[in-house]
């Protein structure tokens, strides 16, 4: 790599790399940094990290690298065959997805830079697994990014630094992502979701709000923005 390119790859236009659960509207992890295949891959990494041995349902848009991250996070190795003792190149390992890895991607069709219609592709799992899971979801019956685009909204109205042609962007992308880290704590522990009220009917009060942190079970309270600020991370 060039001295050019290295500045390139550090300084410039930054993506903010989401992971988004929308039963929760939970935010488990993100990753700061170019629209790279390495970018892709720790996002999946670190998403794999984070939950449990269940994979769950993906949906992106039609950037080429969530599938090889995917792939790699969670594929499994096809049996090599037995060498035919003929000359030429080894055959080498190739990552199969396994069946219960289902991905799926919108695909927008744009002319002049608008958007002219909206497609929608299954890259792992059968259809029929995809639509009953689908038929199944307490969120949404189509495959969509919607939730996550949502999501990245309420981002950009969280802070400054990610707001479309202002001047408080951040010059390096650690403090970017150190402001991000508190804005995501913020909004996972302090802040209720409309969407995540539950009707109650203790006779005081009608609605018992939630974090997403306490709907998913993160925590057992809302958090105040002192014992945010005064907690003391491992």
């Amino acid at each position: 790599m060039t001295a050019l390119e290295k500045i390139l790859a550090q300084y410039g236009d930054a993506w903010v790399w989401c992971a988004f659960d929308p039963i929760n509207k939970l935010l488990p992890v993100f990753v700061v940094g170019k629209r790279t295949m390495k970018n892709a891959k720790k996002l999946v990494a670190k998403l794999d990290e984070v939950t449990d041995d269940t994979i769950p349902f993906f949906t992106s848009d039609e950037l080429r690298h969530y599938e090889r991250a995917l792939l790699e996070t969670y594929g499994i190795v096809r049996e090599v065959p037995r060498e035919s003792g003929k000359r030429g190149r080894p055959t080498k390992p190739k990552l199969m997805p396994p069946p219960q890895l289902r991905y799926a991607q919108v695909v927008k069709k744009r002319e002049k830079g608008r958007v002219v219609s909206v497609e929608t592709a299954i890259i792992f799992g059968d259809p029929k697994q995809v639509s009953k899971l689908l038929s199944a979801s307490p969120t949404s019956k189509s495959i969509n990014t919607s939730f996550v685009e949502r999501n990245n909204l309420t981002m950009r109205q969280s802070s400054r630094r990610l707001a479309r042609k202002g001047n408080g962007f951040s010059k390096e992308l650690c403090k970017l992502e150190s402001q991000l880290y508190l804005a995501s704590g913020y909004y996972h522990l302090v802040k209720t979701h409309l969407g995540l009220r539950q009707k109650v009917l203790d006779g005081h009060r009608k609605w018992r709000q939630r974090t997403p942190a306490v709907a998913a079970q993160i925590t057992d309270h809302i958090w105040s923005a002192r014992e945010l600020l005064l907690y003391r991370v491992p």
